[in-house]
């Protein structure tokens, strides 16, 4: 488990430093001009390493199936081979599923004026610059980006879904607590990226479409990436410790404060 949450921090850090740092760039430049190929290029990146994310978090989903729902047998099926594959599997697929879309739409023509209405080099937001007629292109990068998206979560739904059930059987009442704080983190940061990935999809359209879309891409480009280590960190016995001595010690200070 600890070399999937070891790999997924790292591609958390590799997100982050795909969007930001160029967010903060055109944020201070007064042109924001960005080249074409390195628009591709972080384009390329974003969708690769999200597909990568999408991996990772069904892996991490079946690592706790197999944990809790067939604990004899875990140690044998998660072997440090087995996660290395799963590991290697994640990176390589996620960084060979866009690449078909990403070069269908690079071909495509541009007409003036190339000014991008989004902070990064999205899918929508290219091909709203793109001179008709754009073929197949949409439909291939929109279907590319469904079938991904649903099937793995429709692969995590099922796999939480046993766990909860098992939990839920009487064998399981004396570990069951302990059982989903350990799935519940995970159902957090699924929740955090899915939803918002979900909520633009569901996104009315009108006049504030477009800002609402900014909003929810910032949030799971960024936002969500700087949540998931403090989420995972609440885990670690350490920190609990930590943050409780904190507590206390908050507490202690107030006291005072009153008494005097």
């Amino acid at each position: 488990m600890y070399i999937l949450l070891s790999n997924f921090s790292l591609l958390e850090i590799s997100y982050v430093s795909t969007t930001v740092p160029r967010l903060i760039f055109d944020l201070t430049s007064p042109q924001g001009v960005i080249s074409f190929t390195d628009c591709f290029l972080q384009f390329y990146l974003i969708f690769s390493l999200g597909t990568s994310e999408d991996l990772f978090l069904s892996a991490m989903a079946l690592d706790r199936y197999l944990a809790i729902c067939h604990p004899l047998r875990y140690p044998q099926i998660m072997s440090p081979d087995f996660c290395f594959a799963l590991v290697v599997a994640s990176w390589g697929l996620g960084f060979m599923a866009y690449i078909i879309p990403v070069t269908m739409v690079s071909k495509l023509s541009f007409c003036g004026p190339n000014v991008i209405d989004h902070f990064i080099c999205d899918a929508e937001p290219i091909l709203s610059l793109a001179c008709p007629p754009l073929g197949v292109t949409p439909f291939v990068c929109q279907m590319f980006v469904d079938t991904l998206v649903l099937s793995i979560v429709v692969f995590i739904v099922l796999s939480y879904g046993t766990v909860i059930v098992t939990l839920m059987k009487p064998s399981f009442k004396g570990s069951r607590r302990k059982a989903f704080s350990t799935i519940s983190f995970h159902l957090i940061v699924v929740t955090l990226f899915y939803g918002s990935i979900a909520a633009i999809y569901i996104c009315p359209e009108g006049e504030n479409q477009v800002e609402i879309t900014k909003a929810i891409t910032l949030f799971y480009t960024s936002i969500t990436p700087f949540l998931n280590p403090m989420i995972y960190c609440l885990r670690n016995d350490q920190v609990k410790e930590a943050l409780g001595r904190l507590r206390r010690r908050k507490v202690s200070l107030l006291g005072r404060n009153m008494t005097v």
